[in-house]
């Protein structure tokens, strides 16, 4: 996404109703900390959901090749304010639903409106920090360990939403 195009996500995003960040077990302000809302499909959102679509399905087919039906759970867009907003170490599985495959997230902020707030992934016994190029999106296995650090100052916008499929054979 472009700088404009963040700052129009953040602009609708701040427009929805927001509410407190949960987790399955209910233990939120231990491992989650931030404010979510959700950008389901409309015509305000098409174009979000349209550019995601082309990035994750162009990724899917270089890399993955994971049988994928599609996002099946709406965007999810977050704020992660200073001081401590976070989400420790997770992976993205979720019960009552189908399978997710693939998860993404895109870095909304200008990373110099905010410090902390890294996205990392545990692919080995050191984390992988992920880019804070304002736009960029990451795509991953959702069973990959991975969490966003505190944020210490500022505040920190992303996108985010899971890719779900048939389960894994």
């Amino acid at each position: 996404f472009t700088v404009e195009e963040c700052n129009q996500i953040i602009e609708l995003g701040n427009g929805f109703v927001r509410e407190d960040a949960t987790t399955r077990g209910g233990n939120k302000d231990k491992i989650r900390k931030s404010e979510i809302s959700w950008l389901h499909p409309c015509n305000e959102t098409a174009w979000i959901y349209r550019r995601m679509t082309d990035v994750v399905t162009e990724l899917n087919e270089r890399f993955f090749k994971f049988d994928l039906f599609g996002t099946t759970e709406g965007i999810q867009f977050t704020r992660y304010s200073s001081p401590g907003g976070k989400y420790g170490r997770h992976v993205d599985s979720s019960s009552g639903t189908l399978i997710r495959k693939l998860s993404f997230t895109v870095q909304l902020s200008d990373p110099k409106r905010y410090t902390g707030g890294d996205v990392c992934l545990y692919l080995a016994d050191e984390p992988d920090v992920m880019k804070k190029d304002q736009g960029c999106a990451v795509v991953f296995p959702s069973y990959v360990l991975h969490e966003v650090k505190p944020v210490t100052k500022g505040t920190r916008y992303s996108l985010v939403s899971w890719i779900t499929g048939k389960p894994f054979k």
